[in-house]
């Protein structure tokens, strides 16, 4: 629940966080319950705001309808002893957290639970954050009639079934109910690209936005989709906009942005974009940002700086795909570096 002590009027993504390392595990309900079997949920990816491990821009999508629904908290389930011990072991190190931008999340200690101990583990507070003016839960959906939100739950629930038909008639009903709810027309969105409908969904997330503008939600897939046709002003243009509601919780729109002004030109805004996103990856779940910066800095002719940011990148990633390029990149950097430059 919220710290004002109301259930969150939209989706919440519960997360297991272990060693530093982030999954998704499920979905609140429309009032804020949420449950899930350890190591059983395969269909779920990262909420945009989490970033990715490679910022590969091409699987950057708008979150899926899936987990599951209803309950009190996160259950293990009851198993055998041998799969009990497999479950307790992946709990050492972990706590229970939930993701919502925007909001800081209290969290539940799981390094001393066992598979077969009450699931109930109480009640996760969020917290707002002061200095953030976007919300991940639209103005809207506070005023939406009481119809209207029945034709959204409806929908959502219909969606995580993967319902498509049944999930976007029933949003669709939600929006015609009350034209201005933001959540319905950004929920129709991930419906439509989920079933690769992307000049339909790009409509509906605009439509969020055009809805309520502080709205954190729609912001991401609409940069994804322009990210992948090479728009790079439009790119450069949505994550701006949501980084300036919330540059804490977005480091894949930092990632976004640098790369777009490097795309366009525009150095030292792409600099300043990619600092900040390698200062909030904490945790360095983006390495491709550290790649990024010394790109950037190679460009402006700092290559003493630029090698070692190229070179953690190759650390971490070995075997991406560009990795023996990208040596090859920095054994020419380093020659560039070495050559004695000529006197003026």
């Amino acid at each position: 629940m919220l710290d004002d002590g109301t259930a969150p009027t939209e989706a919440v993504v519960i997360e297991r966080v272990c060693g530093g390392n982030r999954k998704p595990e499920a979905y609140t309900d429309s009032k804020g319950r949420f449950s899930f079997q350890l190591g059983q949920n395969r269909v779920m990816i990262p909420d945009a705001s989490l970033g990715a491990s490679d910022m590969n821009m091409d699987e950057e999508r708008a979150r899926p309808f899936s987990g599951v629904a209803g309950g009190t908290a996160a259950a293990a389930g009851n198993q055998t002893t041998a799969s009990a011990m497999t479950g307790d072991q992946r709990l050492i190190g972990c706590e229970l957290r939930a993701q919502l931008a925007g909001y800081r999340s209290d969290s539940v200690n799981l390094s001393t639970r066992r598979v077969m101990d009450n699931p109930d583990v109480g009640t996760i507070v969020l917290h707002r954050i002061g200095d953030v003016e976007g919300t991940t839960i639209s103005a809207t959906s506070l005023v939406a009639p009481k119809d209207a939100r029945k034709a959204y739950e409806k929908g959502m629930e219909a969606g995580k079934k993967q319902k498509w038909d049944e999930a976007e008639t029933n949003l669709e009903n939600a929006i015609d109910l009350y034209s201005k709810y933001a959540a319905a027309w950004y929920e129709l969105g991930v419906v439509q690209q989920q079933q690769n409908r992307k000049v339909e969904a790009r409509h509906a997330y605009a439509q969020a936005l055009q809805a309520d503008s502080r709205y954190l939600k729609p912001y991401m897939p609409l940069a994804s989709m322009a990210m992948q046709e090479k728009n790079w002003p439009e790119v450069a243009d949505t994550t701006s906009r949501l980084i300036r509601l919330d540059s804490a919780d977005y480091p894949g729109a930092l990632l976004m942005n640098a790369m777009a002004n490097v795309n366009l030109r525009r150095l030292d805004a792409a600099e300043k974009s990619a600092r900040e996103a390698v200062r909030v990856d904490t945790s360095h779940q983006m390495p491709r940002a550290a790649y990024v910066l010394g790109v950037i800095l190679a460009n402006k002719g700092e290559y003493a700086e630029a090698v070692p940011l190229m070179k953690s990148y190759v650390e971490r990633m070995p075997d991406a795909p560009d990795a023996e390029a990208i040596r090859r990149q920095i054994m020419r950097l380093e020659k560039i570096a070495a050559a004695p430059r000529p006197q003026q």
